[in-house]
């Protein structure tokens, strides 16, 4: 790894401390050339001399949107720059999402392992979304459970033979589409009389022992048995 410039925006004394003497001994190529504890410190110093690198914390002046605007704007005017959040927001997953979609190259938690030389490096050869292990671990849980619905909402659809009408029916009623609604939809090629044939069906399969069940349990049913997907329930383009 080359040398590199580095600028470090933390409000918190102890903490700048402790993230000063994580770099100055685990990563000898970085030069900070900067602290700032606020937004304004932070646009002075990059206005006198551009980073290659912003250590950047979120919780700033106990508001965790500055340290995202930060984040934004800083990757608007120099998109050059790198930007790695190293946040105590351990718990604010919201607050990831947005830093993300504001262009920060990574995310360290400061808890388990903190900032190594590692991540650092990763960053600075142009590896995009670095995470630490915390972070990490709570990604590959979400990815295993959402791949594990997907599994189960396809097994789903092929154990109680939902076609893609049924399944559109379905998702509309659950909408809060009336069946007249749904008749007008795009590609719908049924009448009311039908979708009522079709709801009649549906029960039968979706309920085997024969009870009678209106629209609203019906689909009830299809969200407990992942032939909708409560996530992803939206409706068809008209």
């Amino acid at each position: 790894m080359d040398n590199f410039k580095l600028i470090i925006v933390e409000d918190v004394p102890l903490e700048l401390k402790g993230t000063e003497g994580i770099v100055r001994h685990e990563i000898p190529e970085a030069e900070i050339i900067g602290t700032a504890d606020n937004e304004a410190a932070f646009w002075r110093l990059i206005k006198q001399q551009q980073p290659d690198l912003v250590l950047l914390d979120l919780g700033l002046g106990g508001s965790t949107t500055v340290g995202v605007e930060i984040c934004r704007q800083a990757k608007e005017m120099y998109p050059a720059v790198k930007i790695l959040i190293f946040t105590g927001e351990i718990l604010n997953e919201k607050l990831w999402v947005d830093v993300l979609d504001a262009g920060a190259d990574g995310i360290i938690l400061k808890s388990g392992e903190l900032l190594t030389r590692a991540d650092v490096r990763a960053v600075m050869e142009g590896k995009q979304l670095v995470f630490n292990e915390p972070i990490m671990k709570k990604i590959v849980e979400r990815f295993k459970n959402a791949v594990s619905s997907q599994l189960a909402r396809q097994e789903a659809l092929i154990d109680y033979e939902i076609d893609e009408y049924d399944e559109r029916f379905l998702r509309h009623l659950a909408l809060g589409y009336t069946k007249e609604q749904i008749t007008g939809l795009r590609g719908m090629p049924f009448g009311v009389k039908s979708l009522e044939k079709r709801q009649n069906e549906l029960v039968k399969k979706l309920f085997p022992g024969g009870e009678s069940v209106n629209a609203t349990r019906l689909v009830v049913r299809a969200l407990e048995l992942r032939i909708l997907d409560v996530d992803n329930l939206m409706p068809d383009s008209e």
